[in-house]
């Protein structure tokens, strides 16, 4: 599976802010057992729930930005790295690298490699959501789906002075819409 590939989508999921929170929680109660030190949010998308974790879990959060983008368009075939894993990542215990959602699985693949090479022995990853194609599966994901997920902060963007459906994901839900 190709990421991005939307027309592979079966149907549409959109996650309100209080849907949010309650898989949020749910991967809180399940990595809290885990006994995590730190936790790694891949930019942009992970962070928000990356954030959110290392909150309720009470440890140190550290960005990384992987993606295939560039000013919002995907211009790489695979991830690269924009911003390594911070230094005081070192020699950790446990670290849980969160994404918003496990496509490919090419993303966190990456990421665990990353963190790995800091000296961490044991490294987790969680999602919000993941897809059933991705591989590797990531070790926690409150949601499987193969719908087009649709996140609070990806769907709408601001484009010369308007609130507008962000153009990839109309181009998304259109070829949505052709399929049933």
């Amino acid at each position: 599976m190709k990421s991005y590939d939307y027309a592979n989508r079966q149907g549409v999921e959109r996650i309100s802010w209080e849907k949010f929170g309650q898989i949020t929680r749910e991967l809180v109660e399940q990595l809290a057992e885990e006994k995590v030190d730190v936790v790694i949010g891949i930019a942009r998308g992970g962070l928000i729930p990356a954030a959110a974790i290392a909150t309720a879990l009470r440890c140190e959060m550290f960005p990384i930005r992987l993606t295939r983008r560039m000013h919002d368009e995907v211009v790489h075939s695979t991830p690269v790295v924009l911003l390594d894993v911070a230094i005081q990542v070192a020699n950790r215990k446990c670290a849980v690298v969160i994404d918003e959602i496990a496509d490919t699985g090419q993303t966190l693949t990456r990421a665990v490699q990353l963190v790995r090479r800091r000296g961490v022995p044991r490294v987790l990853t969680a999602t919000l959501a993941a897809h059933s194609w991705s591989d590797p599966k990531p070790d926690f994901a409150a949601l499987r789906s193969d719908a087009l997920v649709i996140f609070p902060w990806d769907e709408h963007v601001y484009v010369n002075g308007e609130w507008k459906t962000h153009p990839e994901l109309e181009k998304a839900l259109e070829m949505q819409r052709n399929l049933q």
